[in-house]
């Protein structure tokens, strides 16, 4: 009988162990999803200013969109740092979900400003910077897309019974998922047949 006993305590051990493990895996599984996140956002506002200082030239009278643009970039590199400090924390991560939206807003506003200057789009080095922008802003909607698929896989692991057990007894908190609104793409496109 003491047998059956030790050979229980042992299963439920290992099994302890195993969740724990899995656990432990899903959380750096999803902090280093987020350095991807990292890595592609801070080459876009790398991008940026080299963005700003070609649009100068041309947008004199444009100053308090370009002036709209940096300081959006610089709340949006202090949100990241912040959230790059730990991934686990919602409130950094809402914060710089938050920036997100506003730099983006702040470009779409320059990039539609822009097209009143023919010279400005005509501009070698603008073409080049803006398609590198689209480019790397792909980029990080994929890396978003693999941290939000790894926190939805730890929070699962999380919330899952036995899961839940072990991972309230160590305190696994949840992670949150990086969600950046994007209006424009919430409309209704519309279609004209003229």
């Amino acid at each position: 009988m003491i047998w059956i006993a030790l050979g229980v305590v042992l299963l439920l051990a290992i099994m302890v162990i195993v969740i724990y493990n899995r656990l432990v895996a899903g959380r750096n599984a999803y902090k280093n999803a987020f350095a991807q996140i990292d890595v592609q956002l801070t080459r876009r506002y790398d991008l940026i200013p080299n963005l700003v200082k070609v649009a100068e030239r041309y947008m004199k009278h444009e100053r308090e969109t370009l002036e709209a643009v940096i300081q959006a970039r610089n709340q949006a590199v202090g949100n990241l740092q912040q959230a790059a400090a730990d991934p686990s924390d919602a409130e950094a991560m809402r914060r710089l979900a938050q920036s997100e939206q506003g730099l983006s807003g702040a470009l779409g506003r320059l990039f539609a400003l822009s097209e009143s200057y023919p010279d400005l789009k005509a501009n070698q080095n603008m073409m080049q910077l803006s398609e590198e922008l689209v480019s790397t802003e792909n980029r990080v909607a994929f890396a978003r897309q693999a941290f939000n698929d790894a926190v939805m896989s730890y929070n699962n692991m999380r919330e899952m019974f036995p899961g839940n057990l072990i991972a309230g007894s160590f305190n696994f908190q949840p992670a949150q998922l990086l969600d950046i609104e994007e209006p424009a793409k919430r409309q209704a496109v519309e279609i004209s047949f003229d």
